[in-house]
């Protein structure tokens, strides 16, 4: 028995809505783990260990800070940059500081420029792994630990970058439960 036509023509939009639907979900995991795997978008690897192949070429790392705009902390890079060894693992510090009177967590997101790059930068550890919360009028250095994986020599783009750039931004997050309990703001000094 034929269907009618009709029906046909609305099962066939509602099948597009629903693909459509399907793929947009899907989009953001899809996006995230193709970034993940190929570096791209200046997403990094992470390692639990440093290299155990160092080269002579060396490659300077710059560091960036930036805070989202509603973000009450300031942050900087402790250094500017540092040249390393690739595969040689390095540890930089961001310090940041709470003004506020209250206590304040955040998060950081982070990417590698260039783009190209990114798959051969190698996070050991680093506070952008956690969040952080500062105390009222606390001022922290923060560290990441990290090598430019050896395997960049043999990349067909990477293979030229002799400078990359680790940028970082703080974005405000909600307390934990047990800190939101034990944020009071301070008295004003008089």
């Amino acid at each position: 028995m034929a269907m009618d036509p009709k029906n046909k023509t609305a099962a066939q939009a509602v099948s597009v809505v629903v693909l459509m639907g399907a793929l947009a979900w899907a989009s953001v995991p899809f996006y995230n783990w193709f970034c993940s795997v190929t570096g791209f978008g200046g997403f990094t690897n992470t390692a639990s260990t440093g290299s155990d192949v160092i080269l002579d070429r060396t490659v300077k790392i710059r560091f960036d800070a930036n805070i989202d705009r509603d973000m009450k902390w300031e942050f900087k890079p402790v250094q500017p940059s540092m040249e390393l060894r690739i595969g040689e693992t390095g540890l930089a510090f961001y310090e940041a500081y709470n003004p506020t009177d209250h206590a304040i967590a955040g998060t950081a997101s982070y990417n590698v420029a260039p783009f190209s790059a990114g798959y051969y930068f190698t996070k050991i550890d680093c506070f952008c792994f956690n969040m952080q919360v500062l105390q009222p009028g606390e001022r922290v250095q923060m560290p990441v630990t990290f090598y430019v994986d050896p395997e960049i020599v043999t990349d067909r783009d990477a293979k030229f970058v002799k400078e990359i750039t680790l940028s970082y931004t703080f974005h405000e997050t909600e307390l934990p439960v047990e800190q939101a309990s034990l944020s009071v703001p301070l008295a004003p000094v008089n």
